[in-house]
């Protein structure tokens, strides 16, 4: 096998990449490095997307919705023909595993970056694959792969696995169609459910049954091939962490495998790539269970998700080699020549609202503050502040990836990473992410697939002690009365008398000691606080008649670079402070502990507090815009409360909207196949 350090003569000259988001920006970036021109398409939800600004030109496609645009894989390969395109890069999802797009792509004289279509359709159905693999002598979990679906055959062959058991569909992936079966009784309403999402998400509900390894961790081997019979691999990636078959966390290299278990992988995942005579880009799934045996998942026939892990600790650029394998070179590298260096970590920051059951955000980004990138901080994200993450499409904001030299360190850069994010729009996954790398099961990297669906709560934010919201609260007040006086300070100078003494911000009123009154909202309640003292000394009083009331002396305060540091009560504190901009009384004021995020609104200090609004608790109201797939009752049933009324399908996932109350169906203002928006009622009870 040779090495190549140039360019290949038969490198491409413009690159159309079909698809969107972080994967469009990405592949663009690479391919402008190499002195490749990039085409972009576009629906008409991403017409001022990144990716869209990025490429040298791009071409609107269709509708907002992916079966009017980034599905049309003829409309795609249009452009292609157009714009003088000669090769197509998939990224991952919509068509990247199409192999009808792959061929079309083919015979149209265009090179598709991504596997030969043949080897996509062995890997199309995960029954087939399973087949494939357990004859190339690959591990297989025992399980029922046949084309008889007929409900009772399945129950007889699910009865014959045992339990637990999986339900699988045969076709798709990314957690869709997916159940575990703990019973018999069990088995025939997961899988109409299972079936009823396949079909939805995949347009065929075949499945696949297999035996359910208990508390197993997912490991991935990334593959690459090439045209002249090579196959290596570039060490795994672990995927443990996981909700809903989701993953939340990835990482390299995984800190369960030895180095015999990682040798015996890698070359099963070699094995598997060879069986389909693989080429480009590829991931070997396995699980792996508590006594090291390993068994054979899928293979992913695109770039994964998480590709920047295996980049960070080996150093290559994996969608550089796509093109490089798709234009026809070898391997770039040997088996023997794949380092491994340090430890990598990713995590996916969502417009999601963990404490709501996960479920995902939409709306305008009004602030998004990232780390800056460096050696050791990559951010891959397709959204700026300002851009609206919309409701068609998965609502990733950004992926964040650390390095260090060894797995504490990576974890300790990762906590200092996500405490400099803030969002502001769509509610983020971040304070929950906080919590997840902080937990005992990711910090002694015991956790399995199972472990966040079985103890959720663990995970969440708790509740905060009376002293953290104190030093919060004081930290927040503080930060405030620095920032007046500077800004004092900076009006006087720039004024006809700068040394006045009306220039300084100490609250000094004739006849008594100076003070000033603050106003701090929280979100669940308003502080009021007043503060004695100027220049960094000060003594702040909560006022109330609970045990939260009493005062605190804050000495030697200095905000820089959005870091407060002071002593409180004596004890010294170094917390990140961020502040919003003021608008007279009012003004933004994060902090972060570091451990954990507040948020506190600085409001006037005699403006009234606004009504609240009780929901409506004798309806079902969308939680977000979607459509409406399937209804459970009709009028006049009597329910429970928290009895299923419908499922509805948003962002690529089924939400199940259940009974606010006991009462009786009074209204169902919706048909299956409707969409809707937020906020509207779909069921009317009478309680």
């Amino acid at each position: 096998m040779r090495a190549t350090t140039m360019l290949s003569t038969m490198m491409f000259s413009k690159v159309l990449i079909a698809n969107r988001g972080e994967i469009a920006c990405r592949v663009i970036r690479t391919c402008r490095r190499l002195g490749i021109r990039t085409v972009a398409v576009y629906s008409d939800a991403d017409a001022d997307a990144q990716h869209v600004r990025l490429a040298d030109e791009a071409h609107h496609i269709g509708g907002a919705r992916p079966q009017e645009s980034y599905l049309l894989g003829e409309v795609i390969l249009e452009v292609a023909k157009r714009s003088g395109a000669d090769a197509i890069h998939p990224g991952y999802g919509f068509l990247s595993e199409n192999a009808d797009f792959a061929d079309a792509v083919e015979a149209a004289g265009i090179v598709f970056i991504g596997p030969k279509a043949g080897s996509m359709r062995k890997m199309g159905s995960k029954a087939g694959a399973k087949q494939l693999m357990h004859a190339a002598g690959v591990p297989v979990v025992p399980g029922y792969t046949g084309e008889d679906q007929s409900p009772d055959l399945l129950q007889r062959e699910a009865d014959a696995i045992g339990y637990p058991l999986m339900i699988k569909a045969a076709h798709g992936g990314g957690g869709k169609g997916m159940r575990i079966v703990r019973t018999s009784a069990e088995f025939l309403p997961n899988l109409e459910s299972c079936q009823r999402e396949a079909r939805n998400a995949f347009g065929r509900d075949r499945v696949l049954l297999e035996r359910y390894v208990e508390k197993p961790r997912h490991i991935e081997i990334q593959i690459f091939g090439d045209g002249f019979g090579n196959v290596i691999h570039l060490n795994e990636r672990e995927c443990s962490a996981q909700r809903r078959y989701q993953k939340v966390l990835e990482e390299s290299p995984s800190p369960f495998l030895t180095p015999a278990l990682r040798e015996a992988m890698g070359a099963a995942a070699v094995q598997a790539g060879h069986a389909i005579d693989y080429q480009n880009a590829g991931t070997v799934e396995f699980i792996v269970g508590q006594d090291g045996k390993f068994y054979f998942m899928e293979i992913n026939t695109r770039l994964q998700v998480e590709h920047p892990v295996t980049e960070y600790v080996t150093g290559l650029d994996l969608v550089e080699w796509q093109l490089r394998v798709a234009a026809g070179e070898a391997l770039p590298k040997a088996q023997h020549e794949i380092a491994q260096r340090g430890h990598a970590i990713e995590v996916r920051l969502y417009a999601e609202d963990p404490e709501a059951g996960f479920l995902p955000g939409s709306g305008k980004l009004t602030r998004l503050r990232l780390p800056k990138p460096d050696a050791h901080t990559r951010i891959d994200g397709g959204v700026i502040e300002g851009d609206v993450v919309t409701i068609f499409y998965d609502p990733m904001i950004a992926k964040l990836i650390v390095w260090d030299e060894d797995r504490p360190r990576a974890l300790a850069r990762l906590r200092d990473a996500l405490a400099q994010c803030a969002i502001d729009g769509p509610k983020s996954n971040i304070a929950f992410l906080e919590r997840l790398i902080r937990h005992p099961d990711i910090v002694g990297a015991t956790i399995d697939t199972g472990t966040l669906d079985r103890a959720l709560d663990e995970f969440m934010p708790a509740p905060p002690t009376a002293a953290q919201l104190r030093l919060a609260r004081t930290a927040a007040a503080t930060a405030a009365l620095l920032r007046e006086e500077a800004q004092t300070r900076a009006q006087a100078a720039a004024s006809a008398d700068p040394t006045s003494p009306w220039a300084v911000a100490d609250g000094w009123r004739l006849g008594h000691g100076g003070q000033r009154r603050l106003v701090l909202d929280d979100g669940s309640a308003r502080h009021t606080l007043v503060a004695h003292g100027s220049g960094g000394d000060y003594r702040i009083e909560t006022l109330g008649i609970d045990d939260d009331a009493g005062s605190v002396e804050v000495r030697g305060a200095r905000l820089e670079d959005d870091v407060l540091s002071a002593r409180f009560d004596g004890a010294g504190h170094r917390l990140r402070l961020d502040a919003g901009p003021a608008s007279g009384a009012s003004s933004r004021l994060d902090v972060h502990d570091g451990e954990r995020r507040w948020r506190f609104a600085r409001v006037p200090a005699y403006q009234p507090a606004s009504e609240q609004t009780g929901a409506a608790g004798d309806r079902a109201l969308a939680p977000m815009p979607g459509r409406i797939v399937l209804i459970r009752t009709q009028v006049g049933d009597r329910v429970e409360q928290g009895q299923e009324l419908l499922v509805m399908e948003a962002m690529k996932m089924e939400l199940t909207l259940k009974a606010p109350c006991a009462g009786i169906v009074a209204e169902i203002r919706v048909a299956a196949g409707d969409f809707v928006e937020a906020d509207i009622a779909l069921v009317v009870l009478t309680p």
